[in-house]
């Protein structure tokens, strides 16, 4: 295990998470700003229609694709005959800040802090619908010590997670060697796996204190990994070596 020049992290689970996270509440919130409505949906049915829809698209998930939040609320509208008074940016941001505001992971700020302090270089690749764009302000909001060289969604970029252009891509972005990277994330085969792959250190982030819907019954990575906890785990293997 060699000392890292930098540090990769994953943002759901990782850093922050999304506690009471509830879609009804983002379509109530944007009920507002409709400008037109022919059919008179309410929220519960719009938010019944994009969950159906969320669905069936999860099959292009699973082939290690992202669609870009955008092009899926531009989709809902339209279909349903429905007609924002703002634009489909504005929207993304409240429906996210309405369906959960987000917290920090436990003693991640810390974590980040002492990075931080030892010149070790950071960055965060997300799988994420919601574009980067969002996805940056959020993390600023709540973590406002980061200094994150750069935050890749991959609404942006069309891969997930554990595809490797993905990861490829921020080595090119950092200019760095895989060799002297570890990337921390919470999901063992969209993280740990897909790191591995191209040549990253791995370390499986699995904090077992918040529940975490997104990871249930996920087998254990196939592959040399550093299995932690806590963040503070983290920060006495980091001064150790």
């Amino acid at each position: 295990m060699v000392y890292p020049e930098m540090i990769i992290f994953d943002y759901g689970h990782t850093l922050l998470y999304e506690p009471g996270f509830d879609s009804l509440r983002g379509e109530e919130a944007l009920m507002k700003h409709i400008k037109s409505n022919k059919n008179n949906y309410t929220a519960e049915e719009i938010n019944d229609f994009s969950q159906k829809i969320f669905k069936e698209i999860c099959v292009v998930k699973g082939m290690d694709f992202e669609l870009h939040e955008w092009q899926f609320r531009k989709f809902i509208y339209e279909y349903l005959g429905i007609e924002l008074s703002i634009s489909l940016p504005e929207a993304e941001r409240i429906f996210w800040e309405n369906t959960s505001p987000g917290d920090i992971m436990p003693n991640a700020d810390k974590m980040i802090d002492y990075i931080n302090s030892s010149n070790i270089r950071s960055a965060v690749i997300s799988n994420i619908g919601f574009s980067g764009a969002v996805l940056t302000e959020r993390i600023n909001r709540l973590l406002p010590n980061n200094k994150f060289e750069f935050i890749i969604a991959s609404s942006d970029y069309m891969f997930r997670k554990p595809n490797h252009y993905i990861f490829e891509l921020a080595l090119n972005k950092a200019g760095i060697d895989a060799s002297k990277v570890w990337f921390c994330g919470d999901n063992p085969q969209a993280d740990i796996e897909g790191s591995a792959s191209v040549g990253i250190f791995p370390v499986w982030y699995e904090n077992l204190s918040i529940e975490n819907q997104w990871c249930k019954n996920r087998k254990a990575p196939n592959c040399e990994h550093l299995h932690i906890h806590d963040w503070k785990q983290l920060i006495e293997i980091l001064e150790s070596l």
